[in-house]
């Protein structure tokens, strides 16, 4: 009787655990969109707390303790501010709001004081990433008049009937700020992916492709772009994947970042440098066992640049008339500028810098000063402390690979008892983990403080194929996807088991994206794991070749279409080792998922219930490759942990 009332409540006590712990990471206050003005005496912001949708645009100077001021725009209503910037006189920032419309932004501009908001524009259609010209008088933006944008991680449009192949490209539109006139400059047949004004405000250097765009970022070249005439010419053909296009101070070179990279908006590469008109392409940081991810133009021979270092983050300087680069500082942090949630950002002469900061024991806060010599600006989560354990840095060898990875304990570690481990593998495969306090847009890493708060050891490994060790590094997974990755992840669980009290017999595996591909994958190669929650993942390579809306990114990876070299696609698709799988598998994914569609996780769902294998499917209505509702994040995070403490447990 005791047994089945404890299996009775047992779900209730799990779920209101989880609650307690969602309403506490929910509290969390984010900074997202982090601006510093050029002068650096005033940082801003997007705020929004992790379990709203409402982002409001803040701002502060970055001297004394004044508090920070939101930007009121008289109106009612939930409103989502997005893309702060800041004029080159640093007296106006320019942002982008829906506030009194339904969905659609509009730009606007307030003065550095918070006051006298205008709205500038009538846009009918998607809109980001605001720039200004050099002299003041212009403000671009990113565009794509009468249709929506936002890429492959939201949710994919319903789609029935005739199927619509209209392509919608992304385009340079410029705002004169004194006449309010709009015009797009850049050519209607490309989609351009980011860009920059060049120092004499006449041309524009983009990372560009032909339309469809969530689909062609893979094959972008980067392109000069008239401002008057809208002619654009590719200046520059990459190999790989080109990202963050920067005109140096005297409009001479452009600086890049070039490298294998999974996902557009999650950059990590090598520097590279090329002369505006097309020549002398030189990679700057070739062999260096570190990923670019953001870059900035100092003087005509200096640049600026974050990177990651191995799970962590360094600010670096680069010499280019001897390519010497000097390290300023260096953190088990993420710190990286542009992109996909930014949190970076540095002052015209570059000796001030803006950063949100945070780690899995300490929530974020915005932090302004000279580089490496930050003081905290804001306190909104000093209230919140973790309810999770501290986490470890752990490295170990494969391969001839150095390997590392961040382990974070269960709460309480009791000298004698030994603990269940669940690995949590990332996505990309071009990507890194790296500290961060587990609440932030979609909540994705609160399974790692619920997990850790419920006594698992949690175990996130970045193998071969992640950024943070240089080229060969991120490389090496090349026609290999669950090879050495799969071989450098158990080398690292033995490691952990060796030095912390982990019982090797109550493993567990997860993931999402990359992640439950992996998580897929390893079931069918081992059968260490007693459970396996599996987030979006892949099945069979060969079928998603057909089924996602982002093909192009495989080419890098697989070296050729699933039509011209089959056999490289099905020696990694785990459907074709189906039959070895043992362990209880959860299969998690979203309705509308355009990245890693709901099909692959049918197929996989399907087979072990065919073979008899305990499973069970959750597709989560209305949702794409990134959960935005509140209540699927939260339930997603009870499920993954309610199937662990069935299995582990």
């Amino acid at each position: 009787m005791k047994h089945f009332l404890l299996a009775c409540l047992f779900p209730a006590l799990l779920t209101a655990q989880n609650m307690q712990l969602t309403e506490q990471l929910g509290k969390t206050v984010l900074y997202d969109d982090i601006a510093l003005s050029p002068d650096g005496a005033h940082v801003a912001w997007v705020q929004s707390t992790a379990a709203t949708t409402s982002k409001q645009t803040h701002i502060r100077g970055t001297s004394g303790n004044a508090a920070s001021v939101p930007v009121n725009l008289a109106t009612t209503g939930e409103r989502k501010d997005s893309d702060p910037a800041w004029s080159p006189d640093s007296k106006i920032l320019a942002f982008f709001s829906n506030a009194g419309e339904k969905e659609q932004v509009q730009l606007w501009t307030v003065n550095a004081n918070g006051l006298d908001p205008k709205k500038t524009t009538h846009l009918k259609g998607y809109a980001a990433r605001p720039r200004w010209s050099h002299d003041g008088k212009r403000i671009a933006f990113l565009y794509i008049e009468g249709a929506g944008g936002g890429g492959p991680l939201t949710a994919a449009p319903v789609t029935t009937g005739v199927i619509d192949t209209a392509i919608h490209n992304q385009r340079i539109a410029v705002l004169d700020v004194a006449s309010r006139e709009l015009r797009q400059v850049s050519p209607a047949n490309l989609h351009i992916y980011d860009y920059d004004w060049c120092p004499d405000d006449k041309t524009f250097v983009t990372t560009a492709a032909p339309g469809p765009g969530d689909n062609n970022w893979w094959i972008a070249q980067i392109y000069t772009i008239g401002i008057a005439n809208g002619s654009a010419t590719s200046i520059y053909k990459p190999s790989l994947q080109v990202a963050v296009p920067r005109w140096s101070p005297d409009g001479k070179s452009v600086a890049f970042i070039e490298g294998l990279m999974s996902d557009e908006g999650f950059h990590g590469g090598d520097l590279f440098t090329v002369s505006a008109a097309g020549h002398d392409v030189v990679n700057r940081t070739r062999g260096r066992k570190s990923s670019v991810s953001s870059l900035f133009w100092q003087t005509p021979d200096r640049i600026l640049f974050t990177e990651y270092v191995g799970g962590g983050s360094a600010i670096s300087e680069l010499t280019l008339a001897n390519n010497s680069v000097r390290t300023i500082w260096k953190g088990a942090e993420g710190l990286y500028a542009f992109g996909n949630f930014p949190n970076f950002a540095l002052s015209k002469d570059g000796k001030f810098a803006a950063a949100v900061r945070s780690s899995y024991e300490t929530a974020p806060e915005i932090w302004a000063g000279p580089i490496g010599e930050w003081q905290q600006l804001t306190a909104n989560n000093s209230a919140l402390s973790p309810t999770w354990g501290k986490a470890e840095n752990l490295e170990w060898t494969n391969d001839g690979f150095n390997i590392q990875a961040w382990l974070l304990p269960p709460a309480k570690v009791e000298s004698g008892k030994k603990y269940p481990m669940v690995v949590l593998i990332h996505g990309g495969p071009s990507s890194v983990t790296t500290p961060e306090w587990p609440a932030g847009f979609g909540m994705s890493r609160a399974i790692v403080a619920a997990l850790s708060s419920h006594g698992y050891y949690v175990f996130l490994p970045n193998p071969r194929g992640s950024y943070g060790q240089g080229e060969n590094f991120t490389r090496a997974n090349v026609k290999d996807f669950g090879g050495g990755d799969l071989r450098d992840t158990l080398a690292g669980i033995d490691a952990a088991i060796a030095k912390y009290p982990i019982d090797p017999a109550r493993l567990g595996v997860t993931g999402w994206s990359y992640g439950g591909f992996m998580t897929m994958w390893t079931v069918t190669q081992t059968n260490r794991f007693r459970g396996a929650v599996a987030g979006a993942g892949i099945a069979n390579w060969q079928s998603y070749y057909g089924q996602n809306l982002i093909d192009q990114w495989m080419i890098p990876f697989f070296g050729a279409s699933v039509y011209d070299d089959p056999t490289v696609y099905e020696k990694s698709s785990p459907i074709h080792f189906i039959k070895n799988v043992k362990t209880p598998t959860l299969v998690i994914v979203g309705e509308r998922d355009a990245e890693c569609p709901a099909p692959q996780s049918y197929e996989f769902w399907h087979a072990l219930k065919t073979l008899g294998v305990p499973t069970q499917l959750i597709v989560y209505p209305g949702e794409g490759h990134l959960f935005l509702k509140p209540e699927n994040q939260a339930d997603r995070m009870d499920q993954t942990v309610g199937w662990f403490d069935k299995y582990l447990k």
